[in-house]
């Protein structure tokens, strides 16, 4: 037995010396040291060792056990300390790539910052929304063709995606009252076709004013001071009628299309025109199931499409490439 201790040690000694990271550590440590390794077999042989035998072997046993444990360690550590003494070059050129926010990120922060500055609050809310927030309380009737699934991702839950931000807008006068300047910036979901100009996953804004002598001139002021603060110059706006069951009346507010200049292109359907905010007047029927006068009160409520107002403000000709992670595209955003 004890030559072969002897050649075991023998072949632990010339494996050590393989050890060259943590991997050919654990593995040579297990096979001289595991519970299934020659010296483990072998030390099995001391119960039916003498007593005698016993007090030869076992100080034999434990030395050589101790002496491979402080072997494996030792050259693993000199694994280690080569490590650490990899030290940084400054005189290697480094290539500094910054971050960058994402348009719609930047976007946002700057169509927010111009409402606080009037007084507005942020406010946010689910993404997974209630039928009742997300339509009845929002004067939808049941049989509106946008509770269909060709519009709305409905889940196994009995809850839906929501398909626009109005309904924070609910959750506010609920929880605020009256006199309130607030607005949402947030994710929306639509099932709709991809093409240049639509997408099934966009970000909108939400604003909505109520106070006593409301008009839709005030709207019209909000709406085209924001652009101008947001694009740094005049925009061309135009209001078309609209129907949206939580307005009445209710408006289309388009911008020019600064891609083409108005002249017309796939993304502006050749239109000149880009739709941007529906628009217009609360429905008395919303402002009473929050529990407001709509006789005392009036509000205004637009619903600006954060997506498309980044391709216009970037000149971005499809809105696809917002959501398609190519870094490529996002690096010529700067931090801000």
């Amino acid at each position: 037995m004890k030559e072969e201790l002897k050649k075991l040690v023998e072949s632990a000694a010339v494996d050590a010396k393989r050890i060259k990271n943590e991997n050919d550590y654990l593995n040579i440590k297990s096979k001289y040291l595991g519970k299934k390794s020659k010296l483990s077999d072998l030390m099995k042989n001391l119960k039916d060792m003498t007593t005698e035998e016993k007090k030869e072997y076992g100080p034999i046993f434990n030395k050589i056990k101790k002496d491979l444990e402080s072997l494996f360690t030792k050259y693993y550590d000199d694994v280690l300390n080569k490590e650490e003494k990899i030290t940084f070059d400054p005189t290697i050129p480094i290539k500094e790539k910054k971050g960058s926010l994402h348009p719609i990120t930047i976007i946002a922060k700057e169509v927010t910052d111009v409402l606080k500055n009037i007084g507005f609050m942020v406010l946010e809310g689910p993404e997974m929304e209630s039928e009742y927030y997300n339509f009845t309380a929002l004067n939808v009737a049941e049989n509106h063709p946008a509770r269909d699934m060709q519009d709305t991702y409905w889940l196994d839950n009995g809850l839906l995606l929501r398909t626009h931000t109005s309904p924070v807008q609910v959750r506010a006068m609920e929880k605020y009252g009256v006199p309130i300047k607030m607005c949402v910036p947030g994710r929306v979901y639509r099932n709709e076709d991809l093409d240049a100009s639509h997408e099934n996953t966009f970000f909108q804004v939400e604003g909505m004013v109520i106070d006593k002598n409301i008009s839709i001139s005030n709207v019209i002021y909000v709406m085209k001071g924001m652009l101008k603060e947001v694009f740094n110059q005049d925009i061309e706006v135009r209001l078309r009628p609209g129907f949206f069951p939580f307005v009445e009346p209710g408006f289309e507010l388009d911008c020019s299309c600064t891609i083409c200049g108005g002249k017309g292109c796939q993304t502006c359907k050749n239109t000149g025109w880009i739709e941007l905010c529906p628009c217009g007047m609360i429905h008395p029927e919303v402002l009473n199931m929050s529990g407001i006068n709509p006789e005392e009160y009036s509000g205004f409520a637009f619903g600006l499409g954060l997506t498309r107002l980044a391709m216009m403000k970037y000149k971005i000709k499809d809105i696809r490439v917002l959501n398609s992670g190519n870094l490529k595209f996002l690096e010529q955003f700067n931090v801000r």
